[in-house]
């Protein structure tokens, strides 16, 4: 904005006046707007030759169910060597980011004092800043002792995958031992396709329980424990009915002849 523009646009009528800047604490603040109106009284003490004592007292209405102090006392600061104003102005309804050519600036006076508005000390004070402070201090967790044991309760709802295992079991059924002999047939017939299972091939295939297949197999298999077949079984060799190869007969021709 240029020198020319603010000269033309800024209502300098109370530039003369005398005003005071205060800082108050954020509580204040935030208590005000909630209370608009009268928020109380401020009381000037002059006193010939020396600077002017300040207090400001709450309204009644504002210490209604708050922890604002009653009474405060402002804390005066210099102001030499600063040149401080304050300005206003009036924003149209309709206007937006950029400022309006028909929008007015006012300069409504000269700051002469800085204060700074602090709580004074008393019981009541104190006492409401303790409980704050310890409010805050408490642990969002705590310990706490208990006379009796504490009951633990199993969750109710059972995962889709436990339901499923739940079901096939019941419509599978316990399984019960057949005749060794005719687990053993299973087992001869298993062991004339492949030489070689491991424990869990060889249940699925006999559909009987692991401790009882396991007492068969000891009596008719060898359990190899070094590779390239570890961990897994085959027929002992009284067992087996390999077929295999006979070995090719070799003929030798005679090329000898009647002389």
């Amino acid at each position: 904005m240029s020198g020319q523009h603010l000269e033309k646009d800024l209502d300098n009528t109370n530039c003369s006046r005398g005003l005071w800047l205060v800082k108050i604490p954020k509580y204040m603040k935030d208590k005000w707007a909630e209370c608009p109106g009268d928020v109380g009284r401020l009381r000037i003490h002059k006193i010939p030759g020396k600077l002017p004592t300040v207090t400001f007292s709450s309204s009644e209405h504002i210490l209604k169910d708050s922890t604002v102090p009653r009474e405060h006392k402002f804390i005066l600061h210099s102001v030499k060597e600063m040149t401080l104003g304050v300005f206003s102005c009036t924003v149209p309804s309709t206007s937006d980011s950029v400022v309006p050519e028909q929008e007015k600036l006012y300069m409504e006076g000269q700051v002469i004092q800085k204060f700074e508005c602090q709580p004074v000390v008393d019981t009541n004070y104190l006492n409401q800043k303790r409980a704050a402070v310890m409010k805050a201090g408490q642990p969002a967790r705590k310990a706490e002792f208990i006379d009796r044991p504490f009951q633990v309760y199993k969750p109710i709802t059972n995962h889709k995958h436990n339901i499923e295992q739940e079901e096939r079991k019941k419509a599978e059924g316990k399984k019960a031992r057949d005749d060794k002999d005719k687990v053993m047939e299973m087992l001869y017939a298993a062991f004339e396709k492949h030489q070689y299972y491991n424990i869990k091939d060889l249940q699925k295939i006999t559909r009987q329980p692991i401790t009882y297949l396991k007492e068969i197999l000891k009596e008719m298999c060898d359990y190899n424990v070094k590779n390239p077949h570890k961990n897994m079984w085959e027929l002992k060799p009284e067992f087996r009915h390999y077929k295999t190869d006979e070995p090719a007969a070799s003929t030798a021709a005679d090329d000898s002849g009647d002389d």
